[in-house]
């Protein structure tokens, strides 16, 4: 990792002692993270079904990050109703050499949330609620995190591909290869076959047994979806 020492975050260990053999390390995606960590690059992707834990994992490294699992900066937000997994607690972060300790959280679910919380504070950029989610989401891109180009930083999405047309999941892959080039690392959870293609990405796949890295080509996600496209017929839609 001596490549990537500058990295807000290098590697997600989970602290050493006896794990809970219950939720969430029944899955495993996170008993293999208990047992061998996970080291990040630049921009890293998870890509994965439900259920095999991606979330989870992005929810629990943003929230030891110090970012609130509502979503938003590290300027944490109270929940009415906490549902994030214990596993946040049982993680270490390995940092690297940035200063940089800025960092924000996106994730599909509470962006509403997320959206009416920064229009009602002081300081609002944007009237995000007249905008489609869509639009929403790539202007918070461009203003919110785009004027951190340069400074680094930590920014984390769980599945940004909900609301995303075709071309906006285009422009926000661009847009995360840019952020990426300008010091901001980048860490993903999506279903997206175009999101999983953003140039230069470090690709982590999960199953039910747990992880391993994969090209794009090799992903399941990207077969179905060729699948699907040559003849839907296969899948039962006729």
């Amino acid at each position: 990792m001596a490549a990537f020492s500058s990295l807000p975050v290098r590697e997600v260990v989970v602290e050493a002692g006896d794990l809970d053999p219950g939720w969430p390390f029944t899955l495993g995606a996170v008993s293999q993270l208990a047992r061998d960590g996970l080291e990040l690059s630049e921009l890293t992707i998870l890509v994965g079904e439900n259920g095999v834990g991606k979330s989870t994992m992005i929810e629990a490294i943003a929230v030891a990050y110090g970012l609130s699992p509502e979503g938003g900066s590290t300027n944490p937000r109270p929940s009415d109703r906490p549902t994030e997994s214990p596993l946040h607690e049982r993680i270490r972060l390995v940092r690297g050499l940035s200063r940089s300790r800025w960092g924000y959280f996106l994730r599909a679910e509470t962006m509403h949330g997320l959206l009416t919380y920064l229009e009602q504070n002081p300081g609002a950029d944007a009237a995000y609620h007249e905008r489609s989610h869509g639009q929403a989401f790539n202007e918070l891109l461009d203003t919110k995190l785009g004027h951190m180009a340069g400074r680094g930083g930590f920014l984390v999405l769980d599945e940004p591909e909900a609301g995303l047309s075709f071309t906006s999941q285009i422009k926000v892959a661009n847009q995360l290869a840019e952020l990426r080039d300008h010091g901001i690392q980048v860490l993903m959870a999506t279903h997206s076959p175009i999101l999983a293609a953003t140039p230069g990405a470090q690709i982590i796949e999960l199953d039910e047994a747990g992880f391993r890295p994969r090209r794009w080509n090799e992903l399941a996600t990207v077969a179905l979806y060729r699948r699907f496209i040559t003849d839907p017929g296969y899948f039962g839609l006729e």
